[in-house]
């Protein structure tokens, strides 16, 4: 399936109503709403819309794609950031936060465990997201999937921990199987900065680890930003 493509000058308010439509689409469909977040730069105000939007909060079960290894308090944490614009004016229903302040290989356990977890309880193989919101590097790389590290190659567990040798140090990220698992999969990149790396992806054939991203039975939808 070929992906859906917007591009935008509205990016903050369209992508910000994208995904209050998908909540409530989801909540009504299945009576939850279930949501990675991603961090960096780029979805800080999206996330700062998101909150003044009337949104059926108490069913949201929250995930985070990626984290670096630092306490939740620290200003590198995806969970603090999210924390600051998004979580603490909404009160999310649940809100599954990766440990980073945790050995790498600890935290990375403990969340594959709570995703299996979850995943039990409607009798699903892996947990299924109904939106994986995610960023692209100018290296093209997504979550914490960088290219050239061990966990491009992971076809099991749904998140691992991943030494990244341009930072000298791990981070914890969801696999690829996990994110293609998801019924929805948002790029959202406002930097047209990034259009030869987009246009990479789009095309496929580059090696980056972004192209990797397929959902199996879900929708693939890329929001861009423009002037």
């Amino acid at each position: 399936m070929k992906p859906e493509i917007f591009r935008t000058k509205s990016f903050v308010e369209d992508a910000a109503a994208f995904i209050e439509s998908a909540s409530k689409a989801d909540i009504e469909q299945h009576g939850s709403f279930r949501i990675a977040l991603s961090g960096g730069n780029t979805p800080r105000p999206v996330y700062q819309s998101l909150a003044v939007r009337d949104c059926r909060w108490s069913k949201w079960i929250i995930t985070f794609s990626d984290e670096r290894c630092v306490p939740p308090d620290s200003p590198e944490s995806n969970y603090r950031m999210a924390s600051e614009s998004l979580l603490m004016f909404t009160n999310p229903g649940e809100i599954l936060r990766l440990q980073g302040e945790l050995a790498p290989e600890v935290a990375a356990d403990r969340y594959e465990e709570i995703l299996q977890s979850y995943a039990s309880r409607p009798g699903e193989k892996r947990y299924v997201h109904d939106l994986v919101l995610l960023g692209l590097g100018d290296d093209g790389h997504t979550a914490s999937l960088f290219p050239g590290t061990a966990a491009l190659e992971e076809k099991d567990r749904n998140v691992v921990s991943n030494f990244v040798p341009k930072f000298n140090t791990s981070r914890l990220t969801f696999t690829f199987p996990l994110i293609n698992s998801a019924r929805r999969v948002v790029f959202l990149v406002n930097d047209e900065k990034k259009e030869p790396v987009i246009q990479k992806v789009l095309a496929g054939g580059h090696g980056l680890p972004a192209e990797r991203v397929k959902p199996e039975n879900g929708e693939l939808i890329w929001f861009l930003g423009k002037s």
